[in-house]
């Protein structure tokens, strides 16, 4: 593959040979951290949908809730089976000087990227199995087993037996459809669509050689707006007609549940300070990057001025899609971004150019340096928390860029965290 302006340098590999290291002190402190995010999430998400003690705090504006497509009223007063709501959380992480972490983004709905982390593993040991042997490398090749076994655990309160766990994918032209099916093979649980399930005597139940088969927990990789076309969007085929009654009725587990989207809210992330110190009385492990939101006329007013230096980002964007990182952008470019935010202020948030770390990458004429960021993955259930010792390194392959998504061309590496 040939990334970047320059071929005759950029011709690299989307997985590097080179692996990101984290020793382990560092990520002792990280999953601290991780872990007080992950509980503050939960926490939070489960205050929105009953009492809202955080907005009649005044923590967090009701603003950022009216009108927010994420928000879903038919999750108000529900608690999922054993008050889970983000049973998979990936947390991007940042790195600008030695001892400096940045939560660069929350991803509590249906984070990807679990199967790179696990393929580029399982590539490194095959390709240099003497480096595992001498230097301690934490192992992440048991995640689909505790992914099994924590979905597992989340499980209706009316299951009885071992639960029945199926992961509901889209379908074969998903973007993500290799990781749906990878996981659900790994895990030993069924792979199905929405055309594969039907609701059956009160329960979901998915369609086998031997009739309809009943499921307790189905990890969606579907959007909540494509759910269940009788609550959501109606024209969805991707979804079960019926599932949310089923769902508020203790049927089955969705994970991640509905309803979890308000929680990637990049506006809602610019709070995660006080939204942690309200629910865990401390402060912030790892703190985030300094966030402005324009929705807010002060804000608005200096990211404008200052357009040039900053990266803004749309509150509900994804993948890299609809940013403009001001440093590297043209005049054109700045201005059309000038008249966006002009016109809807509230999709807009805007955060400073940071200097991320690098890792080396191998391009023709060697090794060379590349930004990049690190999402380490988290399960959640009634058991408790746990987190993957490692996580998926994204990797900005063009020289110079800040931009790490896959699905703007980035690359990714294998993530060892050492023993000890």
């Amino acid at each position: 593959n040939v990334y970047g302006e320059d071929a005759a340098e950029e011709r690299l590999i989307p997985f590097d040979m080179v692996p990101r290291i984290i020793s382990a002190a560092e990520w002792r402190r990280l999953t601290r951290g991780i872990e007080q995010r992950v509980r503050a999430l939960n926490a939070f998400i489960h205050d929105l949908y009953h009492r809202q003690e955080i907005i009649r705090a005044g923590r967090v504006p009701v603003r950022l809730l009216q009108g927010n497509a994420a928000w879903l009223p038919d999750m108000v007063g529900f608690t999922p089976p054993g008050g889970v709501y983000t049973h998979i959380v990936g947390i991007d992480l940042v790195r600008t000087g030695p001892d400096d972490f940045y939560v660069l983004e929350d991803n509590a709905r249906t984070p990807s990227g679990v199967s790179y982390m696990l393929e580029n593993r399982e590539t490194m040991m095959a390709m240099f199995p003497e480096l595992f042997t001498r230097v301690g490398v934490e192992t992440v090749s048991d995640y689909p087993r505790k992914l099994a076994r924590s979905l597992a655990a989340c499980a209706p309160d009316k299951t009885s037996g071992q639960p029945v766990v199926a992961v509901l994918t889209p379908g074969i032209y998903n973007s993500a459809y290799y990781e749906h099916a990878f996981l659900a093979d790994q895990m030993g649980a069924e792979l199905v669509e929405g055309s594969d399930l039907r609701v059956v005597d009160g329960r979901v139940a998915m369609r086998t050689t031997g009739g309809y088969q009943p499921i307790d927990v189905l990890y969606r990789r579907v959007d909540d707006d494509y759910l269940d076309p009788l609550s959501f969007n109606p024209a969805s085929v991707l979804g079960v007609p019926g599932i949310m009654d089923v769902y508020r009725s203790g049927g089955i587990t969705i994970a991640n549940a509905p309803g979890t989207g308000i929680a990637d809210d990049k506006a809602i992330y610019s709070l995660m300070p006080e939204i942690v110190e309200f629910y865990t009385g401390e402060k912030p492990l790892l703190p985030n990057v300094e966030t402005h939101r324009c929705a807010d006329a002060d804000a608005l007013a200096y990211v404008l001025d200052n357009l040039a230096e900053l990266v803004v980002k749309e509150v509900h964007g994804s993948g890299g899609y609809g940013m403009l990182i001001g440093p590297t952008s043209t005049r054109r470019e700045i201005a059309e971004f000038r008249a966006k935010l002009v016109a809807h202020p509230e999709n807009y948030i805007a955060q400073p150019t940071l200097a991320l770390s690098t890792c080396p990458v191998f391009a023709r004429r060697g090794l060379t340096p590349r930004h990049v960021d690190l999402r380490p993955f988290v399960l959640v259930s009634p058991q408790g928390i746990e987190i993957t010792p490692g996580g998926l390194t994204r990797v900005a392959l063009k020289k110079g860029s800040l931009v790490v998504n896959s699905s703007q061309g980035g690359g990714t590496k294998d993530t060892w965290v050492l023993e000890g």
